[in-house]
């Protein structure tokens, strides 16, 4: 699975406002994912199918 590139852009949702407590989300050829606060501590690397479930599954709650 490839890792995110530097190059590539971390983004928080808009719903997370001015918060500093979230995590960021980087679209490659997988998902990156990566804690706000500690943003040189590494991040998660989710195959796309894999992201895919778990959003829709926080979606049905």
């Amino acid at each position: 699975m490839k890792i995110p590139h530097s190059t590539d852009t971390w983004r928080k949702s808009s719903y997370s406002g001015g918060q500093s407590q979230c995590v960021e989300v980087a679209h490659g050829q997988s998902i990156g994912v990566r804690d706000t606060k500690d943003r040189e501590g590494g991040h998660l690397v989710l195959p796309s199918a894999g992201w895919r479930a778990f959003t829709d599954q926080v979606k049905r709650g």
